[in-house]
């Protein structure tokens, strides 16, 4: 399968990394997963791979005769439910998501179908339009609504769960070390207000469902106008869903202002409206969850291959703390 094939490695900011890409037995064995899945498909890997190496993944670009191309992902030990819980979204809620084409579980592996243009080509190519933001938000608050009755199931999956009442524990194990002395004293100062905020989100009585916890506009497919799919769920959590609104409204806000922030907010809650819940009360939730939704997203950062060690580590790990910092700041909605 190789000895015809070019390979692009694209390592990124994390060029010490150690993947387990570097093995050639674990190189060999995947790979070779990857042609007996696409035989069993009908399918040949043709052309160039394309390799993208960071501590948190392996993944390869295959163009496949006559299809275009599939993905392969390898997932670290802490995020290895990416692959079922695709699978389960895709008899859950199938037009969000793509159905996989093959789950290892056990192994963390995964293949997937190419699903066309990102938001971000489209964003670069259209004019500027802030409300275009504003149907994904839709759609994707859709898909978290329809998913409450699946939380438990998701969590059984691997999907942490860490409900609003939880969070202050997540906040005490987290790693403050790479923050300055000042920063790290702030937040222990903030705590007792931590646990009130938590209290006040939980008791608004949104149910828990699926966070994807990095949704920016390079996580989500435009397959047709008006349509959009949801992937890369490696981050993700069972949390307050509207802890998922503060990465792309941010997105948005970088590119058009911060205007824009109020009608997305609207936009993602028209979902959630009813059920005896006011407007006001709605708010007030996203802004109790846009602070609280650092506590997910620095928690991801653990989710790393054991190899991945030394600087490459430390980077990240830092990374994540400085997510915390963001429960020093005022919700701007």
């Amino acid at each position: 399968m190789r000895s015809e094939t070019s390979v692009v490695v694209d390592r990124g900011r994390y060029r010490d990394a150690v993947t387990p890409w570097e093995d050639e037995a674990w190189r060999t064995t995947a790979l070779g997963w990857v042609a007996g899945e696409l035989e069993a498909l009908g399918l040949r890997s043709t052309g160039e791979w394309r390799v993208r190496l960071r501590p948190w993944s392996v993944l390869v670009r295959l163009a496949v005769e006559g299809r275009g191309a599939v993905w392969f992902k390898a997932n670290p030990p802490a995020s290895a439910f990416e692959g079922p819980l695709t699978a389960a979204l895709a008899r859950w809620v199938p037009e969000h998501v793509l159905e996989p084409l093959a789950v290892d579980a056990d192994r963390g592996w995964s293949l997937s179908s190419d699903g066309g243009p990102l938001l971000r080509d489209v964003l670069g190519r259209e004019p500027a339009n802030p409300r275009i933001w504003e149907e994904p938000l839709r759609q994707y608050a859709a898909m978290q609504h329809a998913l409450t009755p699946h939380a438990r199931e998701i969590e059984r999956l691997g999907v942490p769960g860490t409900p609003a009442t939880a969070l202050p524990g997540v906040f005490d194990r987290l790693d403050h070390t790479a923050l300055r002395p000042g920063e790290r004293e702030a937040l222990r100062e903030l705590r007792p207000r931590l646990l009130d905020w938590c209290a006040e989100l939980a008791a608004v009585g949104i149910p828990d469902s699926l966070d994807h916890a990095d949704l920016h506009e390079g996580q989500l497919f435009c397959p047709a106008p008006g349509r959009f799919t949801f992937f890369d769920w490696g981050d993700a959590v069972v949390s307050h869903p509207f802890c998922s609104l503060p990465v792309p409204a941010r997105r948005a806000r970088e590119r058009y202002g911060p205007h824009v922030l109020p009608r997305l907010r609207d936009a993602y809650l028209e979902p959630w409206t009813g059920g005896g819940r006011s407007t006001a009360e709605l708010r007030r939730a996203v802004s109790l969850a846009w602070r609280l939704s650092a506590l997910s997203r620095a928690g991801a950062y653990g989710r790393l291959f054991p190899s991945a060690y030394g600087p490459a580590r430390a980077a990240v790990a830092a990374d994540g703390a400085r997510c915390l910092l963001e429960l020093l700041g005022d919700p701007p909605v």
